[in-house]
C-alpha cells in the first residue's frame, strides 16, 4: 500500500499527467469544433466525438510517457488497459457534467461585457474535478502503479 501510495503521490507523474491532459482538451475542442463549424453536427454528438479523440490520444501519450514503466508492450495487455481508460475516462466526463449542472444551479450571475461568466466559470471547475478523479483512477486501476508483480495482471 505504501509503494502504491508513494508512486501515485509522485509530483513528476502528475505533472506529465496533466501536460497529457492539456493536449488532450486541444484536441477534444478542436475536433469538437470542426464537427460543428465545419460538418453542422450537433452539439453533444461533437463533443462526444472530441472527448473520445481525446481518450485516444491521451491514452497514447500516457502509456508511452507517464505512465512508460508501468506495464508491458504485449498487444493484449495494451488493449486491456486502453478498455480500463476509456471507463475511467468515462466516469471523468460524468463527473464534469454534473459538476456543470450542479454549479449553474447556483443563482449566480456574473455579466462582464454583456456575457454571464457564471455560464463558463463551471467547464475549468469541472475539468479540475474529473482531473484529479481520472489521474487517481487511471494510476490505480488502468496502468496499476505500485502495484507489486503478484498484483499485476498479465501486461
Amino acid at each position: 500500500m505504501t509503494n502504491r501510495l508513494s508512486a501515485l503521490l509522485s509530483g513528476a507523474r502528475f505533472g506529465k499527467f496533466a501536460s497529457v491532459g492539456a493536449v488532450g482538451a486541444m484536441f477534444d475542442l478542436t475536433v469538437s469544433s470542426l464537427l460543428i463549424v465545419v460538418f453542422d453536427v450537433v452539439g453533444e454528438v461533437a463533443k462526444l466525438a472530441g472527448a473520445e479523440v481525446a481518450i485516444v490520444v491521451m491514452f497514447v501519450i500516457n502509456d508511452r510517457w507517464t505512465f512508460a514503466d508501468a506495464g508491458s508492450d504485449h498487444l493484449l495487455a495494451k488493449v486491456r488497459r486502453f478498455v480500463k481508460s476509456n471507463l475511467v475516462r468515462s466516469g471523468g466526463l460524468a463527473v464534469q457534467v454534473l459538476v456543470v449542472r450542479a454549479l449553474r444551479e447556483v443563482p449566480l450571475t456574473i455579466p462582464v461585457a454583456g456575457v454571464d461568466l457564471w455560464q463558463l466559470i463551471p467547464l475549468p471547475i469541472a475539468i479540475g474535478a474529473s482531473m484529479f478523479l481520472n489521474y487517481v483512477a487511471e494510476s490505480l486501476f488502468t496502468w496499476r502503479i505500485g502495484a507489486g508483480s503478484r498484483h499485476r495482471d498479465s501486461r
